[in-house]
């Protein structure tokens, strides 16, 4: 099994949309046996499914993420575990030890998220409508 990360500076990147690295552990009988940083080449927001497709990954661990960016990730078989902060290598071995604190409910918290073109201007602090 592949976990991906969405990675910077040994920490979880809040903002799965605009993230420049993931790192991908590769995990067998319930424990990392290798793992690398991964750059995304500035791809984002919906083709990053597709990044992590490539890649061969089957869960995502990230901080905040939009509803664009789930639903491609739900059509890629990706299994999501957002809302979720601190040391990226913690976060995969609470993972495996089922003790993850996640938000299941997770939408985006902030204005860079959603999938419209333009700038947000007065949308930047009310998201909420563009993640249901």
């Amino acid at each position: 099994m592949k976990i991906a990360v969405t990675y910077e500076n040994g920490q979880i990147f809040q903002h799965f949309g605009h993230t420049e690295a993931f790192k991908i552990y590769e995990v067998e009988d319930q424990k990392v046996v290798s793992s690398e940083v991964v750059s995304t080449n500035g791809s984002g927001h919906g083709a990053l499914a597709g990044f992590l497709t490539e890649h061969g990954v089957q869960v995502l661990i990230c901080g905040g993420i939009g509803g664009g960016a789930q639903n491609a990730l739900a059509s890629a078989g990706i299994q999501l575990f957002g809302g979720v902060s601190g040391n990226a290598d913690d976060a995969v071995n609470a993972l495996l030890g089922n003790s993850l604190n996640y938000n299941p409910d997770v939408k985006c918290n902030h204005h860079g998220e959603h999938e419209h073109h333009g700038d947000c201007g007065s949308h930047e602090h009310n998201c909420g409508h563009h993640c249901g």
